[in-house]
């Protein structure tokens, strides 16, 4: 299902069909289809800044806040923005340690992967997991307080994952660039 909509301000968003919570065929289409100027920026502006109003969105794409609220919502319902969240320092919660591990499997199957899989990601301190070509199947980017935290996970936690053949640590000395922004 498509629709042309006039913003009354010149703006017409002929090519992104109308995405309703009910019509999966309509989310497909609208994720197939390339996005204009105006949610290309509004996708950086909230990816800089989530906290922005409805209102300073509108006045910066230069569509009524109407436009820019439908826009919004359509992002969001065809999945380009995923979620909002703060940005947390780790050193004053605790979790001023970066750890990268590099994970080996003792075997590379559908089914070792998949329990491997469902066991990491029930681990708290485990921020991302990403399956990955080379030496090792999996590196895995934890946070912790200290090294002492982190040997009391390793041994306790992370070679008693189902498959672990073999883990290799990597302690972070510098941060010189973390969760930056796509670049589209």
């Amino acid at each position: 299902m498509r629709t042309t909509l006039d913003d009354g301000e010149g703006i017409q968003d002929k090519d992104i069909p109308f995405v309703s919570s009910d019509t999966q065929k309509s989310k497909d289409s609208f994720m197939s289809q390339a996005l204009d100027r105006i949610d290309m920026k509004l996708l950086r502006l909230l990816q800089a800044d989530g906290r922005l109003s409805n209102a300073d969105l509108a006045e910066r794409v230069a569509v009524s806040p109407a436009t820019c609220h439908r826009r919004v919502q359509r992002l969001f319902a065809a999945g380009f923005v995923t979620g909002v969240r703060a940005m947390v320092e780790p050193a004053r919660v605790g979790r001023g340690a970066l750890v990268m591990v590099g994970v080996v499997l003792d075997r590379s199957t559908p089914e070792s992967f998949g329990t491997f899989e469902r066991a990491v990601a029930a681990l708290p301190f485990v921020l991302d997991c990403h399956l990955v070509a080379g030496d090792f199947d999996y590196f895995l980017k934890i946070r912790v307080g200290d090294m002492a935290d982190f040997n009391r996970l390793h041994g306790e936690k992370l070679i008693a994952l189902p498959g672990v053949r073999q883990t290799r640590t990597f302690f972070v000395m510098k941060e010189v660039v973390d969760n930056a922004p796509l670049d589209f």
